[in-house]
């Protein structure tokens, strides 16, 4: 399976990223990252951090009480306002895995890895497939059935909480997949949040070779055609690499994501007009 973001960044040694407890909760463990800044606590970004995007100070260890959710239990739903909060202010969450303690852990990693949409590669092997029309797409037609296939693996931070809290924000209108189908098989796809002009991936997967390959040319078709000026990322993998993703320091990419939340764009909206062909 394929995933727009691991455990850890993809940069090697010299690689940061900033992280926060959404809820009390043991170590986190999985893939060791390199040299990190560290910020917990019970709280998300705060209100200060979010606003307005692209002028940030250092992550305050505030605790905000969420809306929705019960932390004694560790069952953690991020409500909507959260989450496009946090997505304004260049932070996403990951889920931790109840048998390491449970929660939601928040990231801003430093380089961020983006996929600029101007710049996007179509291999010669996706050409072809494309050419033979092996799979039907689709947007929105099985989003909770998108989430749950990425995250069917072994470790996974797509919990419970995430699941939850993403399908409430599909159901919203801000959270959408793009599906790739072989007859009645949902043969791959991925998710992420769009917001104004900014998507921003959070999983792909695949149960058919090329399948999530035909997804993401698809996403990256309809942010084109309507006009979106960011895709991101998160980190960069070799496989997003070999679609033109690369890495910029996240000084950076807030003055991107500030422009970008300055456009009026619609990812369901009618294409205006047919976007120039990927190179």
């Amino acid at each position: 399976m394929r995933v727009f973001r691991r455990r850890g960044p993809a940069g090697g040694p010299g690689a940061r990223y900033r992280t926060r407890r959404f809820a009390a909760a043991g170590p986190k463990t999985g893939e060791a990252p390199g040299p990190r800044r560290v910020c917990r606590g019970s709280g998300a970004p705060t209100a200060r951090e979010g606003a307005p995007p692209g002028r940030h100070e250092e992550p305050a260890c505030a605790s905000l009480e969420p809306r929705e959710g019960r932390w004694q239990t560790g069952h953690v739903v991020i409500p909507p306002e959260l989450l496009l909060r946090a997505y304004a202010a260049g932070w996403f969450p990951m889920g931790v895995e109840p048998e390491r303690g449970g929660g939601i852990e928040w990231f801003s990693p430093d380089p961020r890895g983006i996929l600029p949409l101007d710049r996007f590669h179509v291999p010669a092997r996706l050409r072809r497939v494309l050419r033979q029309g092996r799979f039907a797409v689709t947007v929105d037609r099985a989003f909770e059935a998108v989430i749950r296939a990425c995250a069917e693996r072994d470790e996974t931070w797509i919990t419970s909480d995430i699941i939850e809290s993403y399908v409430h924000l599909h159901r919203v209108g801000y959270a959408h997949s793009v599906e790739a189908w072989q007859g009645d098989l949902l043969a791959g796809g991925l998710y992420g949040v769009a917001l104004r002009g900014a998507f921003f991936g959070e999983s792909m997967f695949h149960r058919v070779s090329d399948a999530s390959k035909v997804a993401l040319h698809a996403l990256v078709e309809r942010l084109r055609a309507r006009g979106f000026a960011l895709l991101d990322v998160q980190w960069v993998t070799p496989h997003l690499a070999g679609f033109g993703a690369i890495e910029i320091p996240r000084r950076r990419y807030l003055r991107l994501l500030e422009r970008a939340l300055r456009l009026d764009c619609s990812f369901t909206a009618a294409a205006p007009d047919a976007a120039p062909a990927a190179r």
